[in-house]
């Protein structure tokens, strides 16, 4: 086996992780939101104005969160938990219970366009 390819239990630990980095984002996403809503509350945005900045923030959330994860297959958990490490969604502590050469490729990708 090369380090691209998970055993059986290592996809169940990959699905895991990228379930746990797709939360992280999720609240991220909500956090952004939250800000503009604060930002309407403290009278700073008006109303049209929050409502574009909160639909644009969204749909661009949206979109990164649906190329990232929607269709995803087990031929893509490798690229996606190195992307998600490149973001900072998930730690390389995450990554302990994957062999060594998984390890080592997930990293090595994380860095791809850094």
């Amino acid at each position: 086996m090369n380090g691209s390819e998970f055993t059986k239990s290592q996809k169940k630990i990959a699905r895991q992780l990228i379930e746990k980095g797709l939360l992280k984002e999720f609240a991220d996403g909500i956090k952004k939101l939250d800000n503009i809503i604060s930002l309407w509350k403290a009278k700073t945005l008006s109303e049209r104005e929050t409502w574009y900045e909160l639909y644009e923030k969204l749909k661009k959330h949206d979109k990164h969160i649906a190329r990232r994860y929607d269709r995803l297959s087990g031929s893509q958990y490798l690229y996606v938990i190195a992307a998600q490490l490149a973001d900072g969604v998930i730690s390389k502590d995450d990554l302990e219970e994957f062999n060594e050469d998984v390890r080592e490729n997930i990293l090595f990708l994380s860095k791809i366009d850094r």
